[in-house]
Formats: C-alpha cells, sequence, structure tokens
C-alpha cells in the first residue's frame, strides 16, 4: 500500500487478485444481480392473500400510487446504477484483457466513477431485513431465492468496489497502454493531479486545462468548494425539517389510517422486539443525517485549524462523512419495499409519505455536499503559514525531501 506522507490517505492497494480473476468476479456479479431481480425477494401470506415480491414490483407499485419521484431515486440506487456499475466495470477489464484501449475508454471510466458512489446494494439489503421484520407479526413472511441472491451480491459488490476507476487506469499503466502518472513532472513543476483518472501533471497557473490522459476539465482545487457546499449543506438542513416531521409512510388497514414519521418507525421495531434493527435504523435514519452536516459545517467554518495532527483528524472525518453517506437512504428503501409487501387489498395498503421524498433528497444534497467540499484547503492554509504559497516549486522540492527520508 502507498500512502500519502502528509495526510496518511490511502493512495494504492496492491490487490493479489489478478485481472483475470476480477473478470471472473464481474461475470459471477452479473449473474447473481439477475438472480436477485428475477426472482422473488419474500413471499407474505394474510387471510388467503399471497403477495411475492421483486424489487421490479416495489418500483412499479411505488410509480402506480403516485410517488413517481421516489420510484425513480431508488430504482437509480439499487437497480440502474449497480447495473451500470457491473457492465461498465466488465467492458474496461475486457478492454485491458485485450490489450487495447477504445477510443471511449476515458469517457467510460468517468461514468463508471460517478455512478459507483451511488450505488446502494448493501443498502437495500437492510432496507428488506427490515421490511421483513415489520411485517413478521402482520403476515406469514417466508424467503425466497431473492432475499439470499442479494445477500451474495452485496458481498460481491464491496470486493468490486476496490476496482475503482482509478485502479483501472493504474491497470493501463502497468500494461503500457495508458501515459504513466508523473512522468511528465519536471523538478522546479508544480503537481496537479486529475479527480477524474488520477494522472499526476504540470499544473499551469492561470491557464484552463485539460488532462492529458482522460481530457477532463483540470482543477488546482474543486472549483466554489465552500459556496458550493454550503449551498447544499443549507438546502439539506431545511429539508431535513420537513423529512423528520412528514409521515414517511401511511398504512391503511380495516380498522383506519395511520402515518408513520421516521422516529416513528423506530420506536415500532422496538416494540416488536428487534432492538437491534431499531438501532440499525435509528443510526442509519436520524444520526448519520445530522452527523453529516454538522460535520461538513465543521469542517467549513473550522478550515484554518492549525497542526499537522489536526489535519489528520479533519482529513478523516471528511472521509468518514464520504462512508457513511449512502446509508441514510435506508428508510426510503424500506418504505417502497413495505409498500410491495403488504400489498393486500381489503385487508392492508402501505404507501410513501411526503416525508420519504424530502429524506431522499436530504441524503442526495448532504451526498453531493460531501463531494462538492474540497479537504485539501486546510493543507493550503498550512503551507501559507509555512511561508510558502500553495503549489510552488519551493513545496515540491521540500516534498521531494521528505518522500527520500521516508523511503
Amino acid at each position: 500500500m502507498a500512502s500519502c506522507t502528509q495526510c496518511g490517505y490511502a493512495l494504492y492497494r496492491q490487490s493479489a487478485v489478478p485481472l483475470q480473476g476480477w473478470i471472473a468476479l464481474v461475470l459471477g456479479t452479473l449473474v447473481v444481480f439477475a438472480i436477485a431481480n428475477w426472482f422473488p425477494i419474500a413471499s407474505l401470506s394474510a387471510q388467503g392473500l399471497v403477495a411475492r415480491v421483486t424489487l421490479a414490483d416495489a418500483l412499479l407499485l411505488t410509480w402506480q400510487q403516485g410517488h413517481e419521484f421516489v420510484a425513480i431515486m431508488t430504482g437509480l440506487f439499487g437497480l440502474v446504477f449497480p447495473l451500470g456499475q457491473i457492465l461498465f466495470l466488465l467492458w474496461a477489464l475486457m478492454a485491458l484483457r485485450a490489450g487495447r484501449l477504445p477510443d471511449d475508454f476515458h469517457y467510460g471510466l468517468r461514468v463508471l466513477r460517478a455512478i459507483s458512489v451511488w450505488s446502494m446494494i448493501p443498502v437495500l439489503l437492510l432496507g428488506v431485513l427490515v421490511a421483513i421484520v415489520k411485517l413478521a407479526g402482520m403476515a406469514t413472511v417466508s424467503v425466497e431465492p431473492g432475499l439470499w441472491a442479494f445477500a451474495v451480491l452485496s458481498a460481491m459488490m464491496t470486493m468490486l468496489s476496490r476496482v475503482s476507476a482509478h485502479r483501472l487506469w493504474r491497470y493501463a499503466e502497468d500494461q503500457g497502454l495508458a501515459p504513466v502518472s508523473g512522468e511528465l513532472l519536471g523538478p522546479a513543476d508544480t503537481a496537479a493531479d486529475c479527480l477524474e483518472c488520477g494522472y499526476v501533471q504540470p499544473w499551469h497557473h492561470h491557464e484552463k486545462q485539460s488532462c492529458g490522459r482522460c481530457g477532463a476539465a483540470l482543477h488546482w482545487r474543486k472549483p466554489e468548494p465552500l459556496a458550493r457546499a454550503w449551498a447544499l449543506v443549507i438546502a439539506a438542513a431545511i429539508l431535513y425539517i420537513p423529512a423528520n416531521i412528514l409521515p414517511v409512510m401511511n398504512v391503511r388497514l380495516p380498522t383506519g389510517v395511520s402515518s408513520h414519521t421516521i422516529l416513528g418507525g423506530v420506536v415500532e421495531l422496538w416494540r416488536l422486539g428487534s432492538w437491534d434493527l431499531a438501532v440499525i435504523v435509528f443510526v442509519a435514519s436520524v444520526v448519520v443525517p445530522m452527523t453529516k452536516l454538522f460535520a461538513l459545517a465543521v469542517l467549513m467554518v473550522k478550515r484554518q485549524w492549525k497542526g499537522v495532527a489536526v489535519q489528520r483528524q479533519r482529513t478523516r472525518l471528511y472521509e468518514l462523512v464520504e462512508f457513511v453517506g449512502q446509508w441514510s437512504m435506508l428508510d426510503v428503501f424500506v418504505v417502497i419495499l413495505l409498500s410491495a409487501m403488504a400489498d393486500f387489498p381489503g385487508v392492508s395498503q402501505i404507501t410513501a409519505g411526503a416525508g420519504a421524498a424530502s429524506f431522499g433528497m436530504v441524503v442526495v444534497l448532504t451526498m453531493f455536499a460531501a463531494h462538492s467540499f474540497d479537504p485539501r484547503m486546510g493543507w493550503d492554509h498550512r503551507r501559507r503559514e509555512d511561508g510558502a504559497p500553495e503549489g510552488t516549486p519551493r513545496q515540491k522540492e521540500n516534498a521531494h525531501e521528505a518522500h527520500k527520508e521516508n523511503a
């Protein structure tokens, strides 16, 4: 593993799995993905009525109930983006195996990098488990092959997340199919790296520049990081209020209609005896969104904290915000799955509430805010305190000397 000598971030991890092994894993993942979405996740029976539910059924029913935005959002995160990640990854690995990169290779890896962040199969799996527990007292629940396939798919997608777009570019470098990162840097050059492909290259100040390898727009730092991140955080904080006040789902039973908020769902799980799932849902749906908003605000307000140790802690905090970002989507997945599992005309019906769309937007906005923020700004401030403006040859020489000492 290669780590940054300044902040400790892992820049590269060597894998014992060869290229052929990754291709085999991707093909296996594609088969499991088909099984998980073709076969029912669970079957439920109540008063002589039987319902067998797939993810596609849940999305279609949510759309028919008039919640098109929730259906589109969960369909993208649980179906379209995971499938796109698998297919683009397979295409890129097959191109590397053939020893020839197609002309649109860089475009394909840009798409792969963009959609991988929004692939939420593990969150969907946890949502299925929570939905089954919630309905266990209302109907007889039987586990179907789709649930086991989603469990395997979750593990396989987690393994495939190590094969990022940057790693694929490194594979191309190793095979001599792409320019090697950093090979054009001179002793007095200022280094800049491309966020899309990781290519390190000379940076020309005050000039519009494109990446010399993938053609993406090259920036010394993310454009307007504070303004964009603040706007997204404020919008998410505003939407977080109706997301918690408005019901995320409405339950219609022969005895009447009831509405449930996020905290109401947590309390219901606790009363059912599933205290472990209640804690998980509370953390994912309440603690995590509030933590993300607070952490991002702290990072942006206190960006001039001093000291290497403090800056490293800030970097770890930013990594944590990025890692937990997608898990807040748990409650939205639970709602659409419950709507399909409890769809027994005349007996029970569950529909998404207005809070579900608001909560989904909170998750999306906080993830965009994390991606817009640039954690390197704190390190830039420390460099200015050392007497050298960021990106100067003097800094590059100092970093080079530090690298030699560490080696």
